[in-house]
């Protein structure tokens, strides 16, 4: 069947970013038409009623890295985006009353010193250089990255602008960045803080959505985005997303269907329409092809080129650099619906160290023997994990006197030694229910409802290959001008007309929406 349909540009994925990127297309007088594979958009941002009354943030669960700057110009927030800033982040502990750590610095500074008089007057100046850090990787995510060798004067003025914001740091920063960009986490915490318990969560940051341990070079970069975060102008925040995270994927459609851009659910793509190696629209499952005379994809870089597209249509460089691009996913997510608060042994009553971050990492060893076991092929039987109940701050995505429990775990390797995750599925879950009820006494009696996903179900569910969450490892060799590799660093593929809009672009993954803003202007000024 065919469609008389013609569109100026067909948008791939309706994930944030593909819908941010088709917003600024709309925005610019384009005709957008979005085609999503699921029957709700937001890709893995996404909220979902999985249980009678509750609503799950069923994959991304937290708000950060949003860029401020698509908010005002997308005008989002009169399109229903709303975050609910973090005040807390708590590590649980088998004795004593935990970790927390506060928005409140002399308050933080109490809750240090339990374990350490010197971290606690060492950390605020810890807090003060990451967050000088996180304005130097402020200006690198905000901009398309340079082509190296080129002469262009957008390319020349991008480096200088990325040398001056590096020289602005003065001597004793810029070698703190050197480091920040090449050690471990845990060799870079090592040099600042010596309780372990301190250390533990925040080394967790340097791995999260990564396969890779915290004594791994090039981890400590990936601490620092949980510096880079900011919400309302408030640097260094974190949030919830009322009614949860699929709000900001609404808010980002909303915008994009007021500018005119159509959004199609359902609506799975089999191909990319090519004629004398130009895109020209694309094919459904159901048969329709849909015209349109620039093509972009929101899914990753190599379900784009090597699904949709096919290895035979490209240069054979091209699909070389692509094959060595990896991803591993590493991680999993296990949501509960509670008939009642959980409650810690370690520091009972529902407070405010609940209504934040919570930490299931005790030190950094825990935290290496859990990838340890993930590098020869099994989950961690003691993972690391990452607890959220949104429910305590927003009550609208759970029925009163209930709770939303959001476990996002590692690592869940996505080869298995033995088996295979269809079915060990269950027995991941049980090991996550497990090591929480060490910290939570009853957890088990109170749940309702369990969902777990593997990094195969990722995979299968959201298109995310081998469960990576960031389309693509954060890794050093794979970011900036060779993410996701220098050919197609600037979102343009060998296919003329063809490009990309996701995560696996610069800058990366997470809740973030540059790479489709990034690549929207991008394609309105070259085309």
């Amino acid at each position: 069947m065919k469609a008389n349909h013609r569109y100026d540009a067909i948008v791939v994925g309706a994930g944030h970013n593909g819908l941010i990127c088709a917003a600024y297309l709309a925005k610019a007088g384009r005709r957008v038409l979005v085609v999503e594979r699921r029957h709700v958009l937001g890709g893995a941002a996404v909220s979902e009623s999985l249980y009678p009354g509750f609503t799950f943030s069923v994959a991304s669960y937290v708000v950060s890295l949003f860029r401020p700057h698509i908010i005002r110009e997308l005008d989002l927030a009169r399109h229903g985006y709303h975050v609910i800033p973090i005040d807390c982040a708590f590590q649980p502990l088998h004795d004593g009353p935990g970790l927390a750590r506060w928005a409140d610095p002399e308050r933080t500074r109490r809750e240090i010193a339990h374990f350490s008089r010197k971290d606690a007057e060492v950390y605020p100046e810890f807090s003060r250089v990451m967050t000088r850090m996180g304005q130097l990787a402020k200006a690198v995510i905000d901009g398309p990255p340079p082509a190296l060798g080129s002469l262009h004067p957008r390319d020349i003025g991008t480096l200088v602008r990325l040398w001056r914001a590096f020289k602005r740091l003065g001597p004793d920063l810029q070698r703190a960045a050197i480091k920040l960009f090449t050690m471990s986490a845990a060799d870079f915490l090592d040099l600042w803080f010596e309780s372990p318990i301190l250390k533990g969560p925040l080394a967790a940051s340097g791995v999260i959505g990564t396969f890779k341990g915290v004594r791994t070079p090039g981890t400590a970069y990936v601490l620092l985005h949980h510096y880079m975060g900011e919400i309302d102008g408030a640097f260094r925040s974190w949030g919830f997303a009322r009614g949860g995270t699929g709000s900001v994927s609404l808010a980002c459609a909303n915008a994009a269907r007021t500018y005119g851009a159509e959004i199609r659910l359902s609506a799975p793509v089999s191909a990319v329409l090519l004629q004398n190696g130009r895109a020209t629209g694309v094919v459904l499952e159901s048969g329709e092809e849909v015209r349109a005379e620039t093509v972009v994809s929101n899914v990753d870089p190599r379900r784009t080129l090597f699904d949709l597209v096919g290895e035979a249509n490209l240069p054979s460089e091209t699909a070389t650099q692509l094959r060595r691009y990896t991803y591993e996913g590493s991680s999993g997510k296990v949501n509960l619906a509670l008939d009642r608060a959980p409650e810690f042994a370690c520091r009972p009553g529902i407070g405010d160290h609940l209504r934040g971050d919570i930490a299931i990492a005790p030190d950094v060893d825990y935290l290496e023997r859990a990838y340890d076991e993930a590098k020869y092929g099994e989950y961690s039987s003691r993972p690391f994990i990452n607890v959220v109940i949104p429910s305590l701050t927003d009550p609208s995505v759970a029925p009163p006197g209930k709770h939303v429990l959001s476990c996002f775990v590692q690592y869940a390797p996505y080869r298995l030694n033995e088996g295979t995750w269809e079915e060990r599925r269950e027995a991941f879950g049980d090991t996550v229910v497990d090591t929480l009820a060490e910290y939570i006494p009853g957890l088990k009696s109170s749940i309702l409802f369990r969902q777990v996903l593997t990094p195969w179900d990722l995979e299968q569910e959201f298109g995310l290959t081998e469960g990576n969450i960031f389309h693509g490892e954060l890794s050093l060799e794979q970011l900036f001008f060779q993410r996701p590799t220098p050919e197609l660093a600037h979102y343009r593929t060998p296919i003329r007309n063809l490009w990309l809009c996701g995560s696996g672009t610069h800058p990366g993954g997470g809740i973030m929406g540059a790479s489709g803003e990034l690549a929207a202007k991008t394609i309105l000024r070259r085309s």
